[in-house]
């Protein structure tokens, strides 16, 4: 399925019903007195949060969306029956935004949330309400009020645990085919990958983590350059950040410390918490380095990247070093969640409420 994790729509809510100006007719009921009902509240238009949706390709061709008006009311001081409403749903992690304005809405984060993007109008009155001492028998109504009307962006920030960051053919979408059941397309030209790919990486029963393949990156992608920069985006709500490297280019005059430091720099003129999120170094490509000549490989490039944290060796093609990168996201993953559940339960807890209010910051 292609991934769209763009769109633009517009909603309009339910206008409300008109009011009824009627007059009570009855046998041997002379003057009857007004029984105009109120107009019926039009449709509001909702967006709902669902798991089991992971793109918004139904709303880049489903552009307008409308509600229901609210029916008019009726004698006998009916009220006219009420618009229904109607529900967008949308995928986990779609930011909702105006369109004219840019001013951020909602942020759909959780299942099953729901949000109200256009009010119904409210119905309008009957005659009823306009009788009195001196009117007894009035003819006045007022009509339903318009239901709101909006202009609306919707942005997809994929909601992944890993992601993969890189140049155009780092080997990322060989990773992923490698580990998880995604099948993305994979060439040997660059930017084979246009669109975001989802994949599950399963270690056990019931331990897994879901891994995400963004389009790669050039310098200059925060600007606009290249793919990576309408895409940067989906890793920011990742929990770690896998920085592949093509240790053994095809093309000489390549330099793989160069390439990975221009990523660094992509994720730090974009968004400065990218660069302190957790972040791992996978050397791919390891197998096509002659074995002796392997250790010093690495440990030059280590050196002139300056890097300290986590690495991997690895070859996505032949699968060396993948299991182990697995397993070691996944206990990471694992402890990262605990310590979360832990703090959770600590903050209900009322036994710890003294000692989370001392850790406040004045």
């Amino acid at each position: 399925m292609k991934f769209i994790d763009e769109a633009r729509i517009e909603v309009i809510a339910g206008q409300g019903g008109a009011g009824s100006a009627s007059m009570r007719r009855e046998k041997f009921i002379e003057f009857g007195g007004p029984d105009g009902g109120d107009g019926g509240k039009g449709g509001s238009v909702w967006a709902v949060a669902d798991r089991n949706i992971n793109t918004l390709i139904d709303y880049r061709y489903a552009k307008t969306h409308t509600a229901k008006n609210g029916e008019p009311g009726r004698g006998a001081d009916c009220y006219g029956r009420a618009g229904d409403d109607i529900e967008l749903r949308m995928p986990v992690g779609t930011i909702i935004a105006d369109y004219e304005t840019g001013e951020p809405i909602a942020d759909l984060t959780t299942h099953g949330e729901r949000l109200c993007l256009a009010q119904g109008g409210v119905g309008g009155w009957g005659n009823i309400h306009f009788k009195s001492s001196t009117n007894r028998a009035p003819r006045q109504k007022t009509n339903g009020k318009p239901g709101e009307r909006r202009k609306l962006k919707l942005e997809l920030k994929v909601l992944a645990d890993v992601g993969l960051l890189g140049m155009p053919n780092a080997g990322k979408s060989t990773l992923i085919t490698a580990v998880s059941n995604a099948r993305p397309k994979i060439a040997d030209y660059p930017f084979t990958t246009l669109h975001p790919n989802l994949g599950v990486v399963r270690v056990g029963n019931e331990r897994s983590f879901v891994i995400a393949d963004i389009p790669g990156l050039i310098e200059g992608a925060a600007e606009g350059a290249g793919l990576g920069h309408r895409f940067l985006r989906h890793l920011q709500r990742t929990g770690v950040l896998l920085h592949l490297v093509d240790l053994a280019p095809f093309d000489e005059n390549v330099d793989p410390v160069a390439d990975a430091n221009a990523i660094v720099n992509e994720l730090r003129k974009y968004d400065e918490a990218l660069v302190e999120k957790p972040r791992w170094l996978v050397l791919n490509k390891v197998d096509m380095i002659p074995e002796e000549d392997r250790k010093k490989v690495v440990a030059d490039f280590v050196k002139k990247f300056k890097w300290k944290g986590p690495m991997f060796e690895i070859s996505a093609l032949t699968g060396l070093g993948c299991d182990k990168l697995c397993y070691a996201l996944q206990d990471y993953l694992d402890s990262v969640r605990r310590d979360r559940d832990e703090q959770d339960e600590r903050a209900q807890d009322p036994r710890y409420k003294d000692q989370l209010e001392d850790k406040k910051p004045d």
